[in-house]
Formats: structure tokens, sequence, C-alpha cells
């Protein structure tokens, strides 16, 4: 895979294309608007050409996006990559579909705001629990919260100062990705997807960057 791009070089590289990419360019904006509930500042770019797209083959996609909501998972920005796509396209009614599952390389960023509200929602609450249990040793998770590059923690038994929340660390390993809590070293790996593989993980600007790979079905 190449390098994930950033939304200014991709926006940079999206002048001055021809109108078969461009096409195919407002196909795969149409399928990420179906997909997610909500999507925004959308930059894509497609590197491919007229001979790969007849054949229905992609050489190079790059993708940045801000603000985004797929199934209930908020991400602040999403940086996307990935090559070498199967893919079957309607020029008429602009229509795409990806015969593979392609290899996506990606980073997502999330704000403090954005992992409370996935956490505290109905659908993931159970990862909520299972570090209130498994690693704070309480009965309930309170509070969240991202300072100076550092992630804490509060359970409901702790005082409402930030000195009292505990301090925790967030890392990747072997492809899993482990929440520690400082303070008693109890480390638990969060459960997702099988097929995603965690490369990195960073906290800066007080976002937690995740830099991964994953095969993606739509």
């Amino acid at each position: 895979m190449g390098k994930i791009l950033t939304s200014k070089v991709i926006a940079k590289r999206i002048q001055g294309k021809g109108i078969l990419i461009k096409l195919l360019e407002q196909g795969v904006r149409f399928l990420l608007i179906k997909e997610c509930k909500k999507i925004s500042n959308l930059k894509i770019d497609i590197i491919s050409n007229y001979t790969q797209i007849i054949k229905g083959e992609i050489q190079q996609i790059d993708l940045f996006a801000e603000d985004i909501n797929y199934k209930d998972l908020l991400f602040d920005k999403i940086e996307l990559g990935s090559n070498q796509l199967k893919i079957n396209f309607n020029l008429t009614t602009k229509e795409l579909y990806f015969k593979n599952d392609p290899i996506i390389n990606f980073k997502i960023s999330l704000s403090q705001n954005s992992l409370k509200t996935i956490l505290f929602s109905n659908k993931w609450n159970y990862i909520r629990h299972i570090i209130s249990k498994r690693i704070l040793n309480q009965s309930k998770l309170e509070d969240i919260k991202i300072k100076n590059n550092q992630f804490f923690i509060k359970s409901s038994q702790e005082k409402n100062t930030l000195n009292d929340i505990k301090l925790f660390e967030i890392e990747a390993n072997k492809g899993k990705i482990y929440l520690k809590n400082r303070a008693n070293k109890e480390i638990i790996q969060i459960p997702v997807e099988e097929k995603i593989y965690f490369e990195h993980v960073n906290i800066k600007e007080d976002l937690i960057n995740i830099y991964a790979n994953s095969s993606v079905s739509f």
C-alpha cells in the first residue's frame, strides 16, 4: 500500500482530471454517502487510466473525510488509501460495486467527545462495561477525558477531579489494540473485528489516532 494522503494533497491532485475519473469519483462518493449516516468534507482521489477503468480496475484510491458516522461509530477524521481494486461501475446511474473486498490502509482520529458518544451509546456500551469490570474493577465507567495528549477514565466511585481519574495508555501490538491502566498495570484487549490489523496508536493534539488496515465489504 502507498502512503495515506492528507486532504490538502488529495485536493491538489483532483484538479485537471478527465471526465471518466470524475464520474468514477462521484460513484465512490455516492456509495460512501449511502453507507454512512453522516460524512462531511469528503475528498476522493482516484488514479487510473481509461483502459483500466473500462476493464473494471482502479489502480489507486485515496480518501479524506471529517465528522463521520459509520454504523454509529463516530470519527472526527479518516484518511484512507487502497490500490488494485476490481469494480463494476454503471456510468448512467453512477452506481459502483466492488468485485473484491478491497484491503485498505486507514488512519482514524477520535476526539474525547466522539469516543464518549460511542462508548455511552446503546449499541457499543458493552465495551464500556468490559472496561469497567475488567480494568477498573468498578461497576460503572462514568467519564472519559483526553487532556494534554493523555487519556483518563473515571469510574463512578471516584471524585470529580482530574487528579482522581485513572491514567490509561492505548497501544497496538501484533495487530490487536489494548487499553492499559497505569495505576494497577491491568491490560485488556479491546474487542473489534478480527479482520482489522492495528499497526500503531498515538494521541496528538488531543485526538486518538489509530493506524490500521482491513478488508472492507460494501
